[in-house]
């Protein structure tokens, strides 16, 4: 068994937490941690668990208007690139003993209002006739740009742990 944990990250915190995802997964199986800008040709082909985790805009997974939007936010010249949106909708059909999980980061101070990109990944994957084996978590960041807060990182590796040996599980049965 093997995993990949691919991501999206604006401003650096989701890059922070997929690495602390894949520290978790990595006490059960041998995982990648790829951005989704840097995935190779490979992409999913040969791991039995994929994570995708993106940052939160506007409620769901970022778009391409929202991603210019981060861009211009830290000064940066607007680039067009994918994010986990596109990368899911690029995704082959379902394999049926691939499994997905996942996650995205959140601002803190809009933690009570609905909407998340994990939850919105979940069912697109769904959607796709991917199964997914976690509902979604949210990793929290202080204000829009962050940083994480402290106690996130090790959350992240926790539900990592928890999200592979999940996989195991159902892997086995299989």
């Amino acid at each position: 068994m093997s995993a990949l944990v691919v991501y999206e990250s604006c401003f650096g915190n989701t890059a922070l937490v997929a690495r602390s995802v894949g520290d978790g997964i990595a006490t059960h199986m041998p995982v990648r941690v790829c951005s989704v800008t840097c995935l190779d040709d490979h992409g999913t082909d040969g791991e039995d668990l994929v994570v995708i985790g993106g940052p939160t805009h506007a409620f769901a997974m970022s778009r391409p208007q929202t991603r210019r939007d981060a861009m211009e936010r830290l000064g940066d010249r607007p680039v067009d690139q994918a994010g986990i949106r596109e990368f899911i909708d690029r995704l082959a059909p379902a394999r049926s003993m691939q499994l997905y999980a996942t996650f995205d980061t959140r601002a803190d101070n809009v933690r009570h209002l609905p909407g998340s990109a994990a939850h919105s990944a979940a069912r697109a994957l769904r959607h796709n006739g991917h199964r997914v084996v976690d509902r979604g978590a949210s990793f929290y960041v202080a204000g829009v740009e962050g940083p994480l807060l402290p106690y996130e990182r090790d959350r992240a590796r926790e539900w990592g742990e928890r999200v592979a040996l999940r996989a195991e599980e159902l892997l086995q049965r299989a």
